[in-house]
């Protein structure tokens, strides 16, 4: 069942909805989530870190990347971060699509970016399963589709479909 969600006032530090009516547990979810993504497109690693669980990991997948690796808690994400700037300028991640999985959220991104040698301009779509623990993100696994995360997501959880 996919889902569309539009995006909703809502206060800084708690989710709420329209008339300030609190958000279910899986609308907080994606609340999170969402303003994840946005801090993501940003690139703002202050604002990332607050909205992060202590043990955060991220995933990236061999189908995403010549140097698939494991990124973990604040370091982690700095990293990952560096890895992008270091060969390419104006990253932005566009988010395509978003499904409810309970806990977690689907989310199908397409990646801009401008070579900074180069100039040529590179896109890349893929997917993720994005986890909220604690009211925090706490992990997204990658994947090359869509219906691979979707498919990750209603089995059980990321880490075994993934094989991980």
């Amino acid at each position: 069942m996919r889902e569309a969600y539009p995006q909703t006032p809502r206060r800084r530090g708690a989710a709420y909805a329209i008339a300030d009516t609190p958000l279910t547990m899986s609308e907080q979810t994606v609340a999170i989530v969402r303003e994840a993504l946005e801090t993501f497109d940003t690139g703002d690693l202050e604002r990332l870190y607050s909205l992060m669980h202590p043990d955060f990991e991220g995933h990236v997948s061999p189908e995403l990347s010549a140097e698939p690796d494991t990124y973990r808690g604040r370091e982690g994400i700095r990293r990952y971060f560096d890895s992008f700037r270091e060969a390419f300028d104006e990253i932005r991640f566009h988010v395509e699509q978003l499904e409810d999985a309970g806990d977690a959220v689907v989310v199908g991104l397409r990646m801009t970016a401008t070579g900074r040698l180069t100039g040529i301009i590179v896109e890349q779509r893929n997917a993720g399963v994005w986890t909220v623990l604690d009211g925090k993100l706490a992990r997204i696994d990658t994947y090359a589709t869509f219906a691979d995360a979707q498919a990750a997501a209603h089995t059980g959880g990321s880490e075994k479909a993934a094989g991980r």
